[in-house]
């Protein structure tokens, strides 16, 4: 077993920082093309602006929508950290800009939860940590003190760690029946067999067998075949493949595009070097020296954070029931493009002399949000407790509501999702218990 100076050693060793450059400038790219996208397509406007109530993670709620032109800037302050961070210009400050502002549009919407967004947030604090400016960059070019060649082996190495995470619980996660039967898959391509070229694809019964099981085995294996030096070129031939089909197929945003980026830390850096730098001075033996301040507290903090990530996507287990029908721990756990869910959901609303009052989702929440608050019971909670606000503003102070939810999953008939007598006025939200006004 090594001991911790061997880990030390090991974590700590000078290495060639050639692909986490490279690294900075894509995903600066990626993040300004990001925002870029979301502007063009309307879904600044859609998510944020449109909607005359927030659906922000629970807990969050003082993160609420605000006025437009603030929006637009909000996220035109994230493309400029995303430029600045590709440039290495005042690189930190824009690492941690970035962050805290992905973060913040995170927590404030969950209709379009993605697991892309929240890799972000994990990269984001990984770049804020690691001196991705110190070589091709506007920093350097400002201060050329800042120069070096070489990083520590750790600012390389817990990018593969978060991939092989990321993989793993993808592939272990299609391991549940309706996957396996194919259910998703066949609504998918069903509602995508008029694409040009891939189009009859979707519809061959051994292609969808193919992605069923490829899908699986590629999350698994994928990360093996990029560490092993004779199966790395493969490894990143399918990763390019799998991506882009990824990237057609669903349109999922910059994501695929990422994941193929990360595949250049499992490259070695002198590779890298001499393909994108050919000018940069390669690493000399001097700079390998094992020198590091703080390497304890390094240390420490690498191995709290690869914990949290390893237990984070099993808390799922705490709650009774199928994650993908309940959503108690679905998000954050790595559940990427396994089922399809739709619904019906209305509102019943009566006073203590059992006075019926009328209620519309529409007059409170946009189509698409409503869509998103039928299938999933944190925002059917959040939702129940907007409309009672607005109730008792209205003078309906002792009023009841009670939820009429009809959910179907993976294609499967609509089964009855709430609990219909279960008073939305008397229930409290609890983040660690299983919600026991679900039906299973």
């Amino acid at each position: 077993m090594m001991s911790l100076a061997g880990i030390h050693r090991y974590l700590f060793e000078r290495i060639d920082n050639s692909g986490l450059v490279l690294f900075r400038i894509f995903f600066g790219l990626l993040i300004f093309l990001e925002v870029v996208g979301a502007f063009i397509t309307g879904w600044i406007q859609e998510t944020f602006v449109a909607p005359q109530h927030a659906l922000p993670f629970i807990g969050f709620e003082w993160l609420t929508l605000p006025a437009p032109l603030a929006v637009y800037i909000y996220y035109g302050l994230i493309a400029a950290a995303g430029l600045c961070i590709m440039l290495g210009l005042y690189y930190r400050a824009a690492a941690v800009a970035f962050t805290l502002l992905w973060w913040g549009c995170y927590l404030m919407q969950k209709v379009h939860y993605n697991n892309h967004y929240y890799l972000l947030i994990l990269l984001g604090l990984f770049m804020v940590a690691v001196p991705a400016h110190r070589y091709r960059s506007l920093d350097v070019r400002r201060n050329p003190s800042l120069l070096q060649h070489t990083c520590p082996r750790w600012c390389v190495l817990i990018f593969c760690l978060q991939v092989g995470l990321v993989f793993t619980y993808a592939s272990l996660a299609k391991l549940y029946p309706d996957w396996l039967a194919g259910k998703p898959i066949a609504i998918w391509f069903d509602a995508k067999a008029h694409y040009p070229v891939l189009g009859p694809l979707f519809g061959q019964a051994w292609f969808r067998t193919f992605i069923i099981y490829g899908g699986i085995f590629f999350d698994l294996l994928i990360t093996p075949l990029l560490l092993w030096r004779r199966t790395r070129v493969l490894g990143f031939v399918l990763c390019i493949i799998f991506n882009i089909f990824n990237s057609i197929t669903f349109q999922i945003g910059g994501f695929p595009y990422l994941m193929i980026a990360l595949t250049l830390f499992f490259f070695p850096p002198e590779t890298i070097r001499k393909i994108f730098f050919r000018k940069k001075m390669s690493a000399q033996p001097a700079n390998k020296v094992y020198t590091a301040r703080h390497k304890n507290w390094v240390t420490t903090a690498l191995a709290l954070y690869f914990m949290v990530q390893l237990l984070l996507p099993l808390r799922h287990m705490l709650f009774r029931g199928s994650v993908f029908w309940t959503e108690e721990g679905h998000r954050m756990a790595w559940h990427m493009m396994l089922r399809t869910k739709s619904g019906h959901l209305s509102f019943e609303a009566r006073t203590a002399n059992g006075q019926s009052v009328p209620v519309q989702l529409r007059d409170y929440f946009t189509n698409l949000q409503i869509r998103a608050i039928s299938r999933s019971p944190d925002m059917i909670w959040q939702a129940a407790q907007i409309i009672l606000r607005d109730l008792r503003a209205k003078g309906h102070a002792d009023v009841a509501l009670y939820a009429h939810s009809q959910v179907s999953l993976n294609g499967a008939p609509l089964k009855t999702f709430v609990d219909p007598t279960a008073d939305f006025a008397k229930i409290s939200w609890k983040p660690f218990q299983r919600s026991a006004w679900i039906v299973d």
